[in-house]
């Protein structure tokens, strides 16, 4: 009798790994103009609208520019624990604790120079996300507790401190009743990059990627990082620092996430509001798996999903799609990909059982 079986495959597939990738987008496109048609939309116009508007113009480009860059440090946090098989899906409350402890810099010395000033509000706001990212990885070592559940749970409680906050006792006087701090003085806001819309947060991604790069590749930490993540009974065999190197990677993730909320509160809004929580941290999720902590991967996987997200808002403007639709996307576009990286590392092969 004959089955079919999934052989691992003894050579890389070389360029027909980037033809599966692409079978993998077009498939993913194709079930989401199917849900366009079945909602009475037009499925190729509208696929065209969102392709076009994310990419066909040089302010739409600037725009994902913009969005990628807290994708980008988020992902690049969130893909450093998942080398070591830790599943950190906390990079969204850790961004909220970020842009909390930034806004707390701004608003209590806002008399220091933008040299003194914003570095101490990158300080405090990589130090809030490291210290919510430090919680599930102690409750992990001490008490055994699964650290999805409880990184996953602290999202909730950290977007509901920065709620607490813009609702009360930092609540502008002068807002109109609406929930938000009072604007940043200029000396705490990141500036812009010539006359673009671009911010230096490109240089704290750039900086962030390559220290990535060189930890992983050329130092006995990240060395150990590798192993662990592979085979962790064997690295605790051979003495590896297993408990300290589960408390890094969180703690650097929940500072690079930080990093993401510093930016967000001081280079875009310039103050503290509800509506930063934009889902950068749950977006960076998906890259991070798509990339497998690749800087460059992470770098055009975030450029991508920050199109889908400008072309969204066009979408919802002009064929008054519902918001949702974009996670879905997403989903659709993790779901195709991963199933393709399937196929790039196994072949199908008929075999008579027995």
């Amino acid at each position: 009798m004959r089955e079919l079986c999934a052989v691992k495959r003894q050579e890389p597939l070389g360029w027909g790994s980037c033809l599966i990738f692409l079978a993998a987008l077009t498939l993913a496109f194709s079930f989401s103009g199917m849900l366009l048609a079945m909602g009475g939309k037009p499925a190729l116009g509208g696929l065209w609208l969102l392709v076009h508007s994310a990419f066909g113009s040089g302010f739409a480009l600037e725009d994902c520019l913009v969005k990628a860059v807290p994708i980008f440090l988020c992902a690049t946090g969130v893909g450093l624990t998942f080398r070591l098989q830790i599943w950190n899906i906390g990079a969204e409350g850790q961004f909220a604790l970020g842009a909390v402890g930034a806004t707390w810099m701004a608003l209590t010395f806002p008399a220091w120079p933008w040299y003194a000033l914003l570095p101490a509000m990158l300080a405090c706001a990589s130090l809030a996300g490291a210290l919510w990212g430090a919680i599930p990885a102690l409750l992990r070592l001490k008490l055994g507790a699964n650290e999805i559940i409880v990184t996953l749970m602290l999202n909730y409680v950290g977007i509901l401190v920065l709620e607490y906050l813009v609702y009360g006792v930092w609540k502008d006087p002068g807002s109109f009743g609406f929930p938000m701090t009072s604007e940043f003085v200029p000396a705490a806001v990141v500036g812009r990059i010539g006359d673009t819309r671009l911010n230096w947060g490109l240089a704290l991604c750039l900086v962030a990627g390559g220290c990535m790069s060189v930890f992983l590749r050329f130092t006995r930490l990240g060395y150990e990082l590798r192993a662990c993540g592979e085979n962790v009974r064997a690295a605790r065999s051979a003495r590896m620092p297993y408990a300290g190197l589960v408390v890094t990677v969180m703690v650097v993730s929940g500072a690079l996430s930080g990093w993401a909320g510093f930016l967000e509160s001081s280079a875009i809004l310039g103050r503290l509001q509800p509506s930063i929580m934009s889902g950068y941290g749950y977006t960076a999720i998906v890259v991070a798996w798509l990339a497998n902590l690749r800087p460059l991967v992470i770098a055009v996987a975030s450029f991508l999903l920050a199109g889908l997200r400008v072309g969204m808002e066009t979408l919802q403007l002009d064929l008054q799609v519902p918001a949702s639709f974009g996670s879905i996307m997403e989903g659709f576009v993790l779901l195709a990909i991963l199933s393709g990286g399937f196929f790039s590392r196994y072949r199908l092969q008929w075999r008579t059982r027995g």
